[in-house]
């Protein structure tokens, strides 16, 4: 059983439909390529964990495998969708055409406030020792740093697109910032994207993003045994 992680639902919306977002919502949470076999889902207990029956998980679910997120595996049960390396490699190549078009937009679009909150998330990270001491929460703000550069690109479609992709870029980025000090140089990558955005250099901005992400993927080909 996966570690899918559930409360109770309310009333605010038709039931369907809140039992599938927060479904959504919460495998895109997960880890899902930190365990060797994909992470599998029982309907009992996540109709238990919301506090609903079992035909709108169901429902919710057959929602899911249309949108590639889950698989039911007949007399075996639903399992979390995991890509090939090759098809992680090609998420990741196309994050990083959406990620640094969004950089260059954000020296266009977004306000001073909204770039130097960038650089207040890495207040606590300002070397590549604290960095490593405190992975996991690095980690977190390493995935935060990503998705609000989409968001400062202020572009509705870049961002849509990107969300399609998030789910494995966010697992993806959790298993590698913690593999052979990967952190050391995402740190430095991140300051001087901060610094770009800061000057407005959309040129070095868009350049500085692609390059970041394509380096994940040459990690990705190096190291991610893990990935069939």
């Amino acid at each position: 059983m996966s570690n899918i992680q559930l409360a109770p639902i309310g009333l605010t919306q038709a039931l369907k439909d809140q039992v599938y977002s927060m479904l959504k919502v919460a495998i895109a949470k997960m880890d899902i390529y930190s365990t060797p076999e994909p992470p599998k889902l029982d309907e009992r207990r996540l109709a238990e964990d919301l506090g609903v029956s079992r035909t709108p998980v169901r429902e919710a679910l057959s929602r899911l495998e249309q949108e590639g997120l889950v698989k039911n595996v007949p007399r075996r049960g639903t399992y979390i969708v995991r890509k090939t390396k090759k098809e992680i490699l090609e998420v990741v190549c196309v994050w990083a055409a959406l990620e640094s078009m969004a950089a260059r937009l954000a020296t266009q679009h977004a306000s001073g406030t909204e770039i130097s909150k960038l650089r207040k998330m890495f207040a606590s990270f300002d070397d590549k020792e604290e960095a490593r001491a405190h992975i996991n929460e690095y980690s977190d703000t390493n995935i935060e740093f990503h998705r609000t550069i989409m968001a400062l690109s202020k572009c509705s479609l870049i961002q849509t697109m990107a969300s399609n992709l998030f789910l494995h870029m966010r697992s993806i980025r959790v298993q590698a910032v913690k593999e052979h000090n990967r952190s050391d140089q995402s740190v430095i990558d991140h300051m001087r994207i901060i610094e770009a955005l800061e000057h407005r250099d959309a040129d070095t901005a868009e350049r500085l993003v692609r390059e970041h992400a394509m380096s994940l993927s040459k990690h990705i080909e190096k190291y991610a045994k893990y990935l069939s």
